[in-house]
């Protein structure tokens, strides 16, 4: 019994053999019609392929440029944080600074993995890698600003060395009504 035949009983009743072992020419013997050619489909074929891998290359180098600007908005809500914070030593404004120091040295740590997704031969990643390295150093000096004006960086001689005497400060407050 021949594979893909229907024979009464067999069980296969309606089964149908996609295979050609027939005699007759096949189509690729039987010329094409006037006006149809086989070698200019087969060319849009490969342009609308060309095409795809250009859309998809547009839209990783898109979804590079923003996660590579991501950055700019938590720099924004982190300095407004700080700003709220004030500028007296406690607990919760030492947490919004070390926050602020720990997300960019933690996002700097991990560049690759950030734009593994869209690499390809067509995406060039350069700049939006600087991009996004650049706006976490800001957010890092951002931070280290924010521990100099609480007082917690060693800017000065006597910091380091105990037998020295502090700075004199340099900010008074004046106005109002003398009392005396």
């Amino acid at each position: 019994m021949d594979k893909g035949k229907a024979v009464m009983g067999s069980g296969r009743r309606w089964a149908i053999g996609f295979t050609d072992n027939s005699a007759s020419p096949s189509s690729r013997d039987i010329p094409d019609p006037p006006g149809f050619n086989r070698a200019s489909q087969d060319q849009d074929d490969s342009a609308v392929g060309k095409q795809k891998k250009d859309a998809e290359a547009n839209w990783k180098a898109q979804k590079a440029w923003e996660v590579a600007q991501a950055p700019f908005k938590n720099l924004m809500m982190m300095g407004f944080m700080m700003w709220m914070a004030g500028s007296t030593v406690h607990l919760f404004s030492i947490g919004i600074t070390f926050s602020a120091l720990l997300q960019p040295v933690n996002a700097l740590r991990g560049v690759g993995k950030m734009f593994e997704p869209y690499k390809d031969n067509k995406v060039d990643l350069l700049a939006p890698k600087l991009v996004f390295i650049a706006l976490n150093l800001v957010g890092l000096g951002l931070g280290v600003w924010k521990l100099n004006t609480l007082g917690l960086l060693p800017t000065h001689l006597s910091d380091w060395v105990s037998s020295l005497p502090p700075p004199q400060e340099v900010e008074y407050s004046g106005g109002g009504i003398p009392l005396y």
